[in-house]
């Protein structure tokens, strides 16, 4: 089953044409929508951000963060990033692409990796800035419609988004781009 959803994850960003934003940021950052088998299931791997980090302190989010000088380019950034937020060697993520860019309220521009954890990847949080790691299957996205709210930022309206999964609430930017990629593998229009 991974194999067939990895393919098809592959061929969509491939075959698709992903958003880019033209406007101004003041820092690039990525992530990795990291992605892994559990059971026979696809899961997520997300993270529970401590209170001692310096932006969205205990939210949830996938593994990620700014560009450095040293990233040679943002795919690079995802997976430096994650290994030093969650223990995993880049030898155990296959990057299948790049998805949806987006603008985090810090005015970040944000490039979300979709990346295939291989059979037999470890986590070892960073306690700095990972409380935790959660692992969240894929049906839960696709059979949950998340929770809604208009908030007005930066001037104009924008629509959060709110997944309660066991009591843990995945929100934000993280939530719209699970939202944006559940929709995507199915081929919603107007993603």
């Amino acid at each position: 089953m991974m194999g067939d959803l990895k393919e098809h994850i592959r061929q969509r960003l491939a075959d698709c044409s992903l958003r880019t934003l033209q406007e101004s940021y003041t820092a690039e950052a990525a992530v990795l929508m990291s992605i892994f088998e559990r059971e026979a299931e696809p899961h997520f791997l997300l993270t529970v951000r401590t209170q001692d980090v310096a932006t969205h302190k205990g939210q949830i989010s996938f593994p990620g963060g700014l560009r450095e000088d040293t990233d040679s380019s943002l795919d690079q950034t995802a997976l430096r990033e994650t290994e030093e937020e969650v223990g995993i060697s880049p030898d155990y993520v296959e990057i299948l692409g790049r998805f949806h860019e987006y603008m985090a309220v810090t005015n970040f521009l944000v490039t979300p990796f979709v990346g295939f954890l291989k059979p037999g990847f470890s986590v070892s949080p960073n306690p700095q800035e990972v409380e935790c790691v959660l692992e969240v299957p894929f049906q839960f996205f696709r059979e949950t419609e998340p929770a809604r709210e208009m908030r007005r930022r930066s001037g104009r309206e924008i629509t959060l988004y709110f997944y309660d999964y066991e009591g843990v609430l995945i929100w934000g930017l993280t939530a719209v781009m699970i939202k944006d990629f559940i929709e995507f593998l199915e081929g919603v229009e107007g993603v």
